[in-house]
Parts: C-alpha cells; sequence; structure tokens
C-alpha cells in the first residue's frame, strides 16, 4: 500500500460537481492499493499515520499527531500511486489491485483507522472521478509505502 498524506487546514472532495465530504484541520491521506496488498500492510500503515507526529507543539516543533490535536482525517482512493512510467509516456496501472481485491482492503484500512483514532473518517467515493480541493498547512507531505518498512 502507498499512501500520500498531506497535512491540511482543511479539505473537500467534490463528486458530479457536489460536495461529498470535507473535513477541517487534519490529514487528507491518498492511498493507492497494489495486488499483494493484506491486512499485514493495513496494520502497518494505520498505526504509522495514528502516531505520525506531524503537528506543532506549543513551541512550533513537529511533536504532536494528529491524535493529540484531535484531527479530523480523509481518506481517498488513488490507483495512480501505482503508475509505472518505465516505458514510453504513458502509465501503466497494471500494480494497482482491481476494483475486486481493492476495495475490500480499502474498507478494511478505513475501519482499521476509524478503530485506531476513535472518530468517523470521511472518504471519496471509490472509482469515482473527484476533485479534491485542500489547503495544504506548511507544506507538510508525506509518502509511505507499507513494502519500505
Amino acid at each position: 500500500m502507498r499512501t500520500v498524506i498531506q497535512r491540511v487546514e482543511q479539505a473537500k472532495v467534490y463528486i458530479n460537481s457536489k460536495l461529498h465530504s470535507s473535513v477541517n484541520r487534519g490529514l487528507l491521506i491518498f492511498l493507492g492499493i497494489t495486488t499483494d496488498d493484506g491486512e499485514e500492510d493495513i496494520n502497518w500503515l494505520c498505526k504509522k499515520i495514528s502516531g505520525l507526529r506531524i503537528f506543532a507543539d506549543n513551541n512550533q516543533k513537529m511533536n504532536l499527531s494528529v491524535v493529540d490535536t484531535d484531527g479530523e482525517i480523509m481518506v481517498i482512493s488513488q490507483f495512480t500511486l501505482y503508475a509505472n512510467i518505465k516505458k514510453g509516456n504513458r502509465p501503466s496501472y497494471t500494480k494497482a489491485a482491481t476494483p475486486e481485491i481493492a476495495i475490500p482492503l480499502y474498507q478494511q484500512f478505513i475501519d482499521t483507522l476509524a478503530q485506531q483514532l476513535n472518530q468517523k473518517i470521511k472518504t471519496g467515493q471509490f472509482g469515482a472521478d473527484m476533485n479534491i480541493e485542500l489547503i495544504n498547512s506548511g507544506p507538510v507531505t508525506i509518502m509511505m509505502d507499507s513494502k519500505d518498512r
């Protein structure tokens, strides 16, 4: 599993030009799923994300996690995180999991993160054409891959 995590002041997802969901101060997580991902990948990423200290403390040092700040979370599925551009200019997505594999893992990721953080996780819609509006705070953007532990 691959993630791009952005610390945000605000994030909104629109589907068919209609607001689908939004968060205020917290994390916007783009999640890519590959064919050999499983529960171990989910558990590792959710634990890392829950403890990721990228929010400022009183001394303006990045010492606090999303848990410490009562931040909100939005997860957006993004198969393009597994784009392969080694040959030519048109990306190949053969490493991205098919919806039959990815949807249950995507939902399990959301459920696991919600349980660890004890909060509702906002989402987009798997497979939908979405427009994301965000205010990146910092900017702080972290990439994580569960295979690079």
